[in-house]
């Protein structure tokens, strides 16, 4: 298969908000609206391990973003996303629910255990009652999210990464263990006076 990569023009960052993933890439897809460029690829899930990412999606700023199909089990041929427990519902910024967005870790499956790996994938829904149907009276395509993924370590704002074996512990990113480690109290701290 020929390299069907997006070649984007000199300093094009893709850094949408939820709400543009939502309301506008996720939303055009669904409805089957042409997106100019159209950047975001489609892939199966179950196809690629989230580390084979690098050829087939879409990838700025340590983060990969293609469609997929909704599938029940979305297992791949080392391992399985498992769902967190972290639905967040996205609001448009005139208060408006446009959408939700899941989250899910990568999981190697090993012959007697599990082991969660950094990956991390938010998956974003459309509420149907965002849908309509597309040009032509084409089929309703609700079934189609959009996917971001990154490798916890990775992500500047990585607040948090999951931690291996089978307990519900987060392990917290450097930054966040130095906050919580200190006291509570204003005289634990000294900051330079200005002058």
């Amino acid at each position: 298969m020929g390299d069907s990569r997006i070649i984007l023009p000199p300093g094009f960052h893709f850094h949408p908000t939820d709400e543009e993933l939502i309301g506008y890439f996720l939303h055009r897809k669904v409805t089957n609206l042409p997106c100019n460029p159209s950047i975001i690829p489609e892939l199966d899930l179950c196809s690629t391990d989230p580390w084979e990412l690098n050829e087939k999606a879409l990838m700025s700023q340590n983060q990969w973003y293609f469609f997929s199909q909704v599938i029940q089990g979305r297992a791949t041929e080392k391992g399985h996303w498992e769902e967190l427990d972290m639905d967040e519902d996205i609001v448009t910024s005139a208060g408006k629910k446009l959408g939700i967005k899941k989250y899910w870790v990568f999981c190697i499956d090993q012959v007697q255990k599990r082991i969660q790996t950094n990956w991390v994938m938010e998956e974003y829904h459309l509420f149907k009652r965002h849908v309509k149907k597309g040009r032509n009276g084409q089929k309703d395509l609700s079934e189609w999210v959009l996917c971001r993924v990154h490798h916890a370590n990775a992500d500047s704002q990585g607040i948090y990464s999951v931690q291996a074996g089978n307990d519900d512990e987060v392990e917290l990113s450097l930054l966040d263990e130095v906050f919580l480690s200190m006291e509570d109290n204003d005289d634990a701290m000294s900051f330079p006076k200005l002058q």
